[in-house]
């Protein structure tokens, strides 16, 4: 690194401050596909832009804030998002094989796909600098640091060489940046601990959350454990400002045909609305079907293929 760059670096860190000037970004439009109408807004996809120098910064930050998670243990262990040797693959093949495992000891399995909305525009600030410092255990100058870097931050949106007010930005991690994903996975700590006091099973990629019970086709009362950790969530959800879509929350059972039929379509109920099973869903970009063959899935990718 260059030397005028790594003073900058470490006088950051050992002030606590990050300079104004690294925490403005440049929301770029870019239209989802070069087919759509470039007249309609919907069809833009924003890019956040920040300083380059600052995701300098924010790489040397994140290579200690890792260091401590790993020496203290504090990652959280079903969480494939943003983590070095995991992926959507990672998640999937956990998720599949517990599924597998269960229907060959003659479980029936329900499958929850939770989903989130616009969940990394809604972090509260004060909440996750709470987090960092009474369960990441991260205090003092550190700290200070995060409060500077969290703090104060703007955007503006710039279109033909043309750039738009500021505006502030008072909720989220930012956007594009080094740090922000990490941060992210940090302020949804809590979630895991909900989800194991009812003793269901889970698995996380990033705002992605995974439920499955695994239970005897006979014990359909099983699924008020799912109902309550469903309300449960929503509850803490809803405190530390994220938005559960209930509507777009799928659910899928998997198991033999006859056994299935033991189970009530609706599964469970979410903000009032029903969560009714479906014959398949769509989890990572795999898409699940009730048998577990994943023929649906093999359909549609060779009909991309056949397209192409």
């Amino acid at each position: 690194m260059n030397s005028s760059l790594l003073d900058l670096v470490n006088l950051s860190l050992v002030s606590g401050y990050v300079p104004q000037a690294f925490k403005t970004a440049v929301i770029k439009p870019l239209l989802k596909k070069p087919s759509l109408d470039p007249g309609v807004l919907a069809n833009y996809r924003p890019i956040s832009n920040l300083p380059f120098i600052s995701k300098i910064l924010e790489k040397a930050v994140a290579k200690q804030l890792s260091d401590h998670l790993h020496r203290n243990e504090l990652f959280e262990d079903f969480q494939s998002g943003f983590r070095a040797h995991h992926s959507t693959e990672t998640a999937l093949l956990k998720v599949t094989n517990n599924l597998l495992l269960a229907s060959d000891n003659g479980l029936v399995s329900i499958l929850v796909l939770l989903d989130l909305s616009a969940a990394f525009d809604t972090i509260d600030h004060n909440i996750l600098l709470q987090r960092l410092e009474h369960v990441i255990g991260i205090r003092g100058t550190a700290l200070k640091w995060f409060q500077s870097y969290l703090s104060d931050r703007f955007q503006f949106v710039h279109v033909h060489d043309e750039p738009s007010t500021r505006t502030k930005v008072s909720y989220g991690v930012p956007q594009g940046s080094v740090l922000g994903p990490i941060l992210f996975t940090l302020y949804m700590l809590p979630l895991g601990y909900i989800i194991r006091k009812h003793s269901i099973n889970y698995h996380c990629y990033a705002d992605d959350t995974q439920l499955y019970l695994s239970i005897k086709p006979v014990n359909t009362n099983q699924l008020t454990r799912l109902q309550a950790c469903l309300t449960d969530i929503k509850a803490w959800m809803t405190s530390n400002f994220l938005l559960l879509n209930s509507e777009k929350t799928e659910v899928i059972i998997f198991g033999p045909k006859n056994l299935r039929n033991n189970f009530s379509k609706i599964i469970a109920t979410l903000d009032g609305i029903a969560l009714a099973s479906s014959t398949t869903v769509k989890n990572l970009g795999v898409i699940f079907d009730q048998d577990m063959s994943f023929n649906s899935h093999i359909k549609q990718i060779s009909r991309t293929a056949f397209f192409h």
